[in-house]
């Protein structure tokens, strides 16, 4: 003892290192999760204000032709960009990822919220505010439950999200054929449920992706897009997810 030397005081040293280095590790991920969390509800937030200034304007239509008694015969130029820009932003930001800086992944990120907006615009004409609103605390509600599972979870989810993505190809191609072929009522809403089934396990599993890559990115320059995607992925699980909920439960304007 005379030497200062005492094996507990050296054990206590190391174990007080590693709960500090733990501290550290979970306040590291708190805060990588809560930007992903906040940039996607910017996001939603963003998108929701867009579509109801754009729909309780004229200038929703704007978004579509008119022949000569005013009635809609089709998209404008404008409708169809707004419609089609979405896409090449996402892809943009998915094959650009390596090579685009975070700040530009950010600006993409906006501008696909705003665009999405102006396109969801339309929802407005076709079903009530107050289902539209009813759909969207729902999904809300359902989102941060399976979200928060998802973060918690011991369970590995990425056997689970494999069977997910391949279901979304298989809905992406029925909801196809039932819209230029089949042409059924009932089918759409089957398809509709099926819809809020996948994209529910996709939030989930989404964020249990997004919490495992901290440990790969953390405090390197990659962290901030990782972010950005992250963010990306939950808000086309929760407007996809609502967009389901709204065609199986929402009150039609007609």
């Amino acid at each position: 003892m005379a030497n200062g030397y005492d094996p507990r005081f050296g054990g206590a040293r190391v174990a007080a290192g590693s709960r500090t280095e733990a501290a550290a590790y979970d306040a590291g991920l708190r805060a990588y999760m809560l930007s992903v969390y906040n940039y996607m509800a910017s996001g939603v937030l963003l998108t929701g204000i867009v579509a109801m200034l754009f729909a309780r304007t004229g200038w929703i239509q704007t978004l579509f032709a008119h022949d000569e008694l005013g009635r809609i015969s089709g998209m404008s130029a404008l409708g169809w960009i707004v419609t089609l820009a979405p896409l090449g932003i996402v892809l943009t930001m998915s094959f650009g990822f390596q090579r685009l800086a975070a700040g530009t992944l950010q600006l993409l990120f906006w501008a696909y919220a705003f665009l999405v907006g102006l396109s969801l615009s339309t929802l407005f004409l076709a079903y009530t505010e107050t289902s539209i609103a009813q759909a969207f605390f729902a999904t809300a509600a359902g989102f941060a439950g399976l979200s928060l599972w998802g973060y918690t979870t011991k369970r590995d989810l990425s056997g689970f999200g494999t069977f997910l993505v391949m279901g979304l190809f298989g809905l992406i191609v029925a909801m196809l054929l039932n819209a230029f072929i089949f042409r059924s009522g009932q089918f759409s809403l089957v398809l509709s449920a099926l819809g809020v089934l996948i994209f529910a396990g996709l939030t989930a599993y989404d964020t249990q992706k997004i919490k495992s890559i901290y440990d790969h990115v953390a405090g390197t320059e990659m962290q901030g897009k990782v972010v950005i995607m992250g963010a990306l992925n939950l808000y086309l699980d929760f407007i996809n997810m609502f967009l389901f909920l709204l065609r199986l439960f929402g009150s039609s304007r007609n």
